[in-house]
């Protein structure tokens, strides 16, 4: 990997590591501290989500417009500044103003370190994007695994310990990323060899697709975020320790950090990301399925390992798919979007679950999540078919362009580069 990406990467570590000091103790916080409802909590985290999707949009239009490092330096500003003052005050009106600071500022961070990511590492297909991924989970095991004990001890502390870590993030990107300069991009799906198909009008279609991806991105997040809202709340109703509960995010984190090697392997063996992408929802709906019956930390553990897999293999072929669809000079805009659909997924999904735990039980709940997933497994099979409906006009009466070595068909949303032994396929297939 370049330099270059191992700062991006080590700047991400720093910035989860901290959030992780926070992030799985807010519906805690929100219920059993402040003595509020799990919809009161719900709708708290749903207003952090709505600022972290605002903030995604602003960061990824700003990397369009005034590039990477200025732009992460911007969201830097507001989370750090926010983390500070939520160490001094952390009440009730306090807390929720302060955390949706928290979530705009880092909204604005992660579209900008995607970019980054796959402009400087152009030629390595979806791994950049995977490592940012595992950057980000490695942070979470290690925030994890000393939030839940420092919760234990004081709160004010876990405050501390997540400004601290903000703030020596920002002091890092200022240094280290002041000269992180992108590539030329290989492997993309946009813009198409006919002329005619670059017309404004054409650009539509990788965008519908992105839209159709996102819907699915949206439901993925809607069920998983239960982890850090309903089932949080769950696990302490049946007497789970909060070091305990904090531990499941550890094994979280560190079982993707060390099951790279077994989901490289399996990656290699999927046809398309597509393959990849519906693999992974299915694995989701097992972990929830094995929730279910959960009563015990080993039945939470074992559904959380089966739903660490599906993750490893759904969250980062998301962004890999909106670097491929970009158009030049999109890349920005583009994971904006995606980011904003994953902090939608976060906005609603607290909110909803509250509502339905409140009204009816965690179990129904789980049942429906289960419809959830058949949901985005629909989006997964179906968000390419704007790009089919192109490449078709194209054949049939467009202006010729290139045939693809695997089809013989024209091939103007799919270029063909050399094929790489983590990306076996993708290019050929589209994907």
């Amino acid at each position: 990997m370049p330099k270059s990406l191992w700062f991006l990467l080590i700047g991400v570590v720093i910035n989860t590591t901290g959030s992780s000091f926070l992030w799985p103790l807010n519906t805690i916080y929100i219920h059993d501290v402040l003595g509020h409802s799990l919809t009161f909590a719900g709708s708290i985290l749903m207003l952090n989500s709505a600022a972290g999707m605002a903030g995604n949009m602003v960061g990824g239009m700003l990397y369009d417009k005034i590039g990477g490092y200025r732009s992460v330096l911007g969201g830097l500003f507001f989370t750090t500044a926010a983390g500070g003052l939520l160490v001094f005050f952390h009440g009730t009106l306090s807390y929720s103003i302060l955390l949706v600071f928290i979530g705009f500022g880092t909204g604005m961070i992660f579209p900008p370190i995607y970019a980054l990511a796959g402009s400087v590492w152009p030629e390595g297909g979806r791994r950049p994007f995977n490592a940012v991924y595992v950057a980000q989970n490695l942070g979470v095991a290690l925030g994890t695994s000393f939030g839940g004990f420092v919760a234990g001890v004081s709160y004010t502390y876990t405050f501390a310990a997540n400004a601290l870590l903000f703030l020596c993030y920002t002091v890092f990107a200022g240094v280290a990323y002041r000269n992180i300069e992108p590539k030329k991009r290989v492997g993309a799906l946009w813009p198409p060899r006919s002329a005619k198909a670059a017309a404004p009008a054409r650009q539509k279609e990788p965008l519908i697709a992105l839209g159709i991806l996102c819907i699915g991105l949206v439901l993925c997040w809607l069920a998983y975020v239960q982890w850090s809202s309903t089932i949080a709340a769950y696990t302490q109703t049946l007497h789970i320790p909060i070091a305990r509960y904090s531990l499941l995010w550890t094994i979280n984190g560190l079982l993707i950090v060390l099951g790279q090697p077994i989901v490289s392997w399996v990656t290699q063996k999927m046809p398309s990301l597509k393959a990849q992408m519906l693999t992974g929802i299915a694995i989701f709906a097992l972990s929830f399925f094995i929730l279910f019956f959960a009563r015990t930390f080993a039945g939470f553990a074992l559904a959380m390992v089966v739903l660490t897999f599906g993750e490893m293999l759904v969250w980062p072929a998301v962004p890999t798919i909106a670097s491929r669809l970009a158009p030049e000079g999109k890349a920005g805009f583009y994971q904006g979007v995606v980011n904003s659909a994953g902090a939608a997924g976060r906005m609603i999904g607290p909110l909803v679950g509250g509502i339905l735990v409140d009204v009816l039980n965690m179990h129904a709940l789980i049942l429906i999540l289960l419809f959830v997933y058949v949901g985005a497994a629909v989006t997964a099979v179906f968000y390419d078919r704007p790009l089919q409906a192109g490449r078709r006009l194209d054949r049939d009466g467009r202006k010729p362009g290139r045939k693809s070595a695997n089809t013989g068909r024209h091939n103007f949303y799919f270029q063909s580069v050399p094929a790489r032994k983590t990306d076996r396929g993708d290019e050929a297939r589209g994907t």
